[in-house]
């Protein structure tokens, strides 16, 4: 048995919704701002695919996942096929002169981490490690944006 947690998370960015857009929804380039994230990779043949590796205090994690939606400038939508189950969304909100970015996750805990760990405090240490990727995503946009 599995329990799931759910996490939203949010950030404004002082910058256009194309530039963030294109930002994060290049995948490859997202251990340059999650800090869990060892790894991401497309493969040539599927881009709707994604193989992730997620890599935390010895604990190590891999999964692959599909996207069930994505709509530019708005919302990719995803859901693990393979690996540690989880599913989510990030979407997009364009402000004119900033874009909000809201991060939904939700994954299975393994029943023995559960066993090892208590929920709400695992829970705390994703929620706190999620907003802490989305203020370093919004550090690596506002670089993109001034290198622009």
């Amino acid at each position: 048995m599995s329990d799931w947690l759910e996490h939203s998370v949010q950030v404004e960015v002082e910058a256009p919704i194309d530039l963030v857009w294109s930002l994060w929804s290049d995948l490859e380039q997202m251990p340059r701002w999650m800090k869990w994230i060892d790894s991401v990779k497309i493969p040539p043949d599927d881009p709707e695919i994604s193989i992730w590796k997620l890599n935390t205090g010895g604990l190590e994690f891999t999964w692959k996942s599909q996207i069930l939606k994505i709509i530019p400038n708005q919302i990719i939508q995803w859901k693990s096929i393979d690996g540690l189950p989880n599913q989510g969304a990030i979407r997009f909100y364009d402000r004119h002169t900033s874009s909000i970015v809201k991060l939904t996750v939700s994954y299975a805990i393994p029943g023995i981490i559960g066993k090892i760990m208590d929920n709400l405090f695992l829970g705390r240490v994703v929620e706190s490690t999620i907003q802490a990727d989305l203020e370093r995503f919004k550090e690596y946009a506002l670089n993109a944006k001034a290198n622009s």
